[in-house]
């Protein structure tokens, strides 16, 4: 009986934990297709990036597109979330769920709009569902090339250290001329 007791309570306060974590707030920006802008309940703006999803980086090939569907999804909507963990930037890292309970981020991938972030997912039903949208050629699937985003930030990064890397050199040439 006290085992019956004690699974009991911690099933309870596991459910209660779920619950209390959750918050309802309106989506009042789109900032990128990943990551949108709320009012929380005592009228706080809160940046929330989506959980489980990458979607293309502004100047990428769909980055515009990404952001208009996630847009038509949920822009001036009551929204539920549940936050995951914190980003480096502070942004909020949270499962979005809106019209009774559709996963946003799970709404992208189906539709090709956003990659399965596996390196920070389990749920394998994600990476089944852009593995459809791929075979089906829908949204950024539709284009032979596709670079994901975390490829084409560190692409990025590493072009802009070689830069600053010619900078130095030209700055020593200079200098020593």
């Amino acid at each position: 009986m006290r085992k019956f007791r004690k699974m009991f309570f911690l099933m309870l306060l596991a459910v209660s934990n779920v619950i209390l974590s959750q918050t309802r707030a309106k989506v009042i920006g789109i900032k990128d297709g990943d990551t949108v802008l709320v009012l929380d309940k005592d009228n706080n703006q809160v940046t929330l990036r989506l959980a489980e999803v990458d979607c293309p980086e502004k100047g990428q090939a769909f980055d515009k597109n990404a952001k208009q569907f996630t847009s038509d999804l949920v822009y001036g909507k009551q929204i539920k979330y549940y936050k995951t963990s914190s980003d480096r930037y502070g942004r909020i890292i949270a499962k979005v769920y809106f019209n009774n309970g559709k996963y946003l981020s799970e709404e992208i991938i189906k539709n090709g709009f956003g990659w399965w972030y596996y390196q920070y997912s389990s749920n394998k039903d994600l990476g089944e569902l852009e593995s459809e949208a791929r075979s089906l050629k829908l949204g950024l699937w539709s284009g032979n090339e596709t670079v994901s985003p975390w490829e084409w930030r560190k692409a990025k990064r590493e072009a802009s250290k070689k830069k600053r890397e010619l900078k130095l050199s030209e700055d020593k040439i200079k200098t020593a001329i």
